[in-house]
């Protein structure tokens, strides 16, 4: 009966372990994080930002952890041109990276959407109405659920859009943040967090 109640308590300690929201950004350095490409992240002000350097190429900021199933949750600011985003279960090579892409982005150019890099395109984009729950120049909140093949996207608390894609749900990799080419891009990002969900 005992070992029947370890048991127990094993298994609720690591339910409630996966359910626990971890920091993925300390606020102080880029521990726990890999630089791709020549496009400048920083920390200022206690948060994380993403600003295109000469090159003017992609770039890309990933996690060194892996993260499979997940609610992730950020605050992003965007300056100058926005043009950047999220991925997920992703890999790289270089500065080509593979895997899914919650778009952040200029107004009406689909904040929250999903976007497969190197390979499908666009596979979801927000409707047109949802466009409006951007605040451009301000902080916006950005939630990502994905649990197996579906995939949610939330923006300031609306729903953007909701997936449901065996190619997505065989992904496996890291979180990334991304800039995209072409420079003039300045993004700014805090209260970084993920909490696991079970596999």
């Amino acid at each position: 009966m005992k070992q029947v109640i370890l048991a127990c308590c094993c298994m609720l300690t690591l339910a409630a372990s996966a359910q626990k929201n971890i920091r993925l950004f300390n606020g102080k350095d880029l521990s726990g994080w890999t630089i791709h490409g020549t496009e400048k992240w920083y920390v200022e002000k206690g948060g994380l930002v993403c600003e295109s350097g000469p090159d003017k190429q992609y770039g890309y900021l990933s996690t060194d952890s892996n993260y499979n199933n997940f609610e992730f949750t950020c605050k992003f600011k965007q300056e100058a041109n926005g043009n950047s985003g999220v991925f997920f279960r992703s890999g790289i090579e270089g500065v080509k990276i593979s895997g899914w892409q919650v778009e952040v982005a200029p107004p009406d150019k689909h904040t929250g959407g999903i976007y497969e890099s190197y390979g499908r395109g666009w596979l979801i984009q927000p409707k047109k109405e949802d466009e409006q729950w951007l605040k451009a120049g301000e902080w916006n909140t950005l939630k990502i659920v994905a649990n197996g093949n579906k995939v949610t996207t939330w923006l300031n608390g609306h729903q953007m859009v909701q997936i449901d894609d065996e190619k997505i749900g065989t992904g496996r990799g890291f979180i990334a943040l991304q800039i995209h080419d072409g420079g003039g891009i300045k993004v700014r990002w805090k209260e970084l967090k993920i909490k696991k969900l079970p596999d």
